[in-house]
């Protein structure tokens, strides 16, 4: 979710609760049915809230997790590849070793 969306969301939901709030404290019900009804509202919105933060944090876990196993295959990717570029110049330089003790070899004689 995106900084954008997560904003918006606290936005609408601010909204909503402070919409509940003063539609309930100019209805004409009695003062303690008027607390009953914004302490269910406030209840049910923490509930939405609290389920949205764990929705959330689930995604962010999920990204994390993900974009850790890409790293973890991507260096191991470029070690094999590292170790077949090693490979390919250990073997260029026996050959180059093997014709400098030929033409040393000529030398010596």
């Amino acid at each position: 979710m995106s900084k954008n969306s997560g904003n918006s969301a606290l936005a609408l939901l601010l909204g909503a609760g402070i919409g509940v709030g003063l539609g309930i404290l100019f209805a004409p019900d009695k003062g303690t049915k008027t607390r009953e009804k914004l302490k269910g509202n406030f209840d049910d919105l923490k509930d939405e809230a609290k389920s949205k933060w764990e929705s959330l944090e689930l995604l962010s876990k999920n990204k994390f997790s993900k974009g850790k196993h890409d790293f973890k295959e991507t260096v191991d990717d470029m070690l094999s590849n590292s170790s077949y570029k090693a490979e390919e110049a250990i073997v260029y330089l026996e050959e180059k070793l093997e014709q400098l003790k030929k033409q040393n070899a000529k030398f010596q004689k």
